[in-house]
């Protein structure tokens, strides 16, 4: 794999860091690193294979035709923005906002799903949601042979998926709770320290959340499967990393709790974490700080036998986000879908 110029803007939140520590455990080779934030991160330093990197202000101008890459981990405003302008520079962009999931024009994708969809980019590539991706790693191999029909999923989301200052502000609402006190940190929509938030993201006329819409519009898009119904529902919860969620799903043809974990079996970053018999299953704890969706409780659905229910945990920073950034790097350098270095 050649050498890459990769800018990030974002550089100075929590998947920006994440992607820097990933493309080290990956061993990814990289020419020049820049790291661009808004002008309040302006300014910091952070350290990277032995170098003092300064985060720059991103502007209009801090892309140029020598950025062989750029991953785009910040607002879907600033996405919109910058996106385009490092993408008619001629860069490999990655987007990990909402801002282009459902342009048509621009390839969502998770790598060990639909990587040939790289093939058609025109420069920037989406990212799913960090919900979506472990719901879908988890149903894709019984996709593939026995296509999708409905799902039903609750999340239980941590508030690391809300960025930096939701972790440091349920670390300042526990502590005060324990004290006697209730001092909302302001980063959820209610106090989320002991409780359980449903609103992920403004309401839609609909009654759902732009985050449970999402989870919805990706699944489709991803899965090349249009009809596929999606009911989710989305819950903030008072853990630091590590999303939950309980998936209800019902296929073409009846599928048994036995055949799903055969399928499951062995898919790439899938493992199952399943053992009733000794309590065992996976919790936000044991996904925490790896790339693994983790799959547990699978079981047949007994109020409509053909129907699978199981309860899934990933790391949300990571192969919610971070992770699959470097492994959409990785596929795309293969395929050769990225500007050579030094051209």
């Amino acid at each position: 794999m050649d050498a890459y110029n990769i800018t990030v803007v974002g550089g100075s939140g929590l998947v920006g860091q994440e992607f820097l520590k990933l493309l080290d455990e990956r061993n990814i080779p990289v020419g020049r690193l820049r790291l661009l934030a808004t002008a309040r991160s302006a300014g910091r330093t952070v350290e990277f294979r032995g170098q003092t990197i300064t985060i720059e202000e991103t502007t209009p101008e801090s892309f140029g035709p020598d950025d062989h890459i750029v991953f785009l981990s910040a607002s879907g405003s600033a996405s919109k923005q910058y996106a385009p302008i490092a993408a008619s520079r001629g860069s490999f962009v990655i987007d990990d906002s909402s801002a282009y999931r459902m342009d048509p024009n621009v390839p969502l994708v998770i790598p060990e799903i639909n990587a040939d969809d790289l093939a058609w980019h025109r420069g920037i590539v989406s990212q799913p949601n960090c919900t979506t991706t472990p719901m879908l790693l988890a149903l894709a191999p019984i996709h593939r042979v026995n296509p999708l029909r409905r799902v039903i999923v609750s999340t239980y989301q941590a508030v690391a998926g809300a960025g930096a200052a939701a972790v440091e502000g349920l670390r300042r609402e526990t502590e005060a709770a324990l004290a006697g006190r209730h001092e909302p940190s302001g980063t959820q929509k209610r106090e989320i320290a002991f409780n359980a938030v449903p609103q992920i993201d403004v309401f839609a006329e609909d009654g759902y959340t732009k985050e449970e819409i999402k989870m919805a519009n990706e699944t489709r898009k991803i899965l090349h499967a249009p009809e596929v119904a999606v009911s989710a529902t989305c819950v903030r919860i008072p853990t630091f990393f590590g999303h939950a969620m309980s998936v209800w799903a019902e296929f073409e043809r009846p599928i048994d709790a036995a055949e799903a974990r055969r399928l499951m079996e062995g898919a790439p970053g899938l493992t199952l974490m399943d053992d009733p018999a000794r309590e065992q299953y996976p919790t936000p704890m044991d996904a925490a700080g790896t790339d693994a969706v983790l799959v547990g409780r699978l079981r047949n659905d007994t109020s409509k036998p053909g129907g699978i229910t199981f309860w899934t945990v990933t790391d949300s920073i990571r192969k919610g986000a971070a992770t699959n950034v470097v492994q959409i790097i990785e596929e795309a350098a293969r395929r050769g879908l990225i500007r050579p270095a030094g051209s």
